[in-house]
């Protein structure tokens, strides 16, 4: 990842966490929580698509949460390979998240920034999300929407729409996986799936193995086991 991606993700999070805060700024408390991470992948997969033509990936973010509010605010950044001379995808993000009838509720605005996307490629976008979740026991069941008025290279609509279940059978370990499906305007539509293992080695430290697959027939779309490995801070 270069410097000058890095110098992007964090002025991007600092304009982030000011409009977050500014929402928060009537909430009981007002103390900021800031966590980071930094990670490798093996491969980017994003909806079940390489976005590093099938090579591992760095990764790293900020997250700021304000309180007792429920706004939060954060910045993530990730190597990128479109065959182009794009370097970054950096995510710029901030929501609210409250609880309601034994569900956790999640509304917020996603980003998505390109760092030195080609002339003409309008690879940027916006796109608003909605999401729900419940803990029953062991388990968590969710689903999201996300909708973007101008997709990514395509400056047309799309909506994603996902469900998603994960189980901890044991201490340190979580069995998870997602089924969606992404509508897009002016390409087919398509399917996509994971399921996945992940294993806290410590507080600080997690591994995760994940199968993904798509009903698209392509190089970048087809079945892979992508490993990971996250550091918290």
């Amino acid at each position: 990842m270069s410097i000058q991606c890095l110098r992007v993700s964090f002025a991007a999070l600092a304009s982030a966490a000011a409009l977050a805060s500014a929402g928060a700024a009537s909430a009981q408390s007002s103390d900021v929580d800031v966590a980071f991470n930094i990670g490798v992948v093996s491969d980017y997969v994003f909806r079940g698509v390489s976005q590093t033509d099938q090579d591992p990936a760095l990764q790293g973010g900020i997250d700021a949460t304000f309180g007792d509010s429920g706004f939060y605010a954060g910045a993530w950044a990730s190597s990128v390979d479109f065959g182009d001379e794009t370097d970054a995808e950096v995510d710029i993000y901030g929501g609210w998240r409250t609880e309601a009838s034994g569900y956790a509720l999640d509304f917020g605005v996603i980003g998505y920034v390109y760092v030195d996307e080609p002339d003409g490629a309008d690879y940027n976008l916006i796109e608003f999300k909605a999401a729900a979740s419940r803990a029953i026991g062991p388990a968590t069941i969710g689903a999201a929407v996300y909708y973007s008025p101008d997709f990514f290279g395509v400056d047309e609509q799309a909506t994603y729409g996902e469900v998603s279940a994960a189980f901890t059978p044991a201490e340190r370990w979580t069995v998870s996986g997602a089924v969606g499906r992404q509508w897009l305007d002016v390409n087919d539509d398509y399917t996509t799936w994971n399921v996945g293992v992940s294993f806290a080695l410590t507080e600080n430290l997690l591994l995760d193995g994940r199968y993904f697959d798509t009903d698209v027939d392509g190089p970048l779309s087809d079945d892979r086991v992508v490993g990971a490995i996250k550091v918290l801070f």
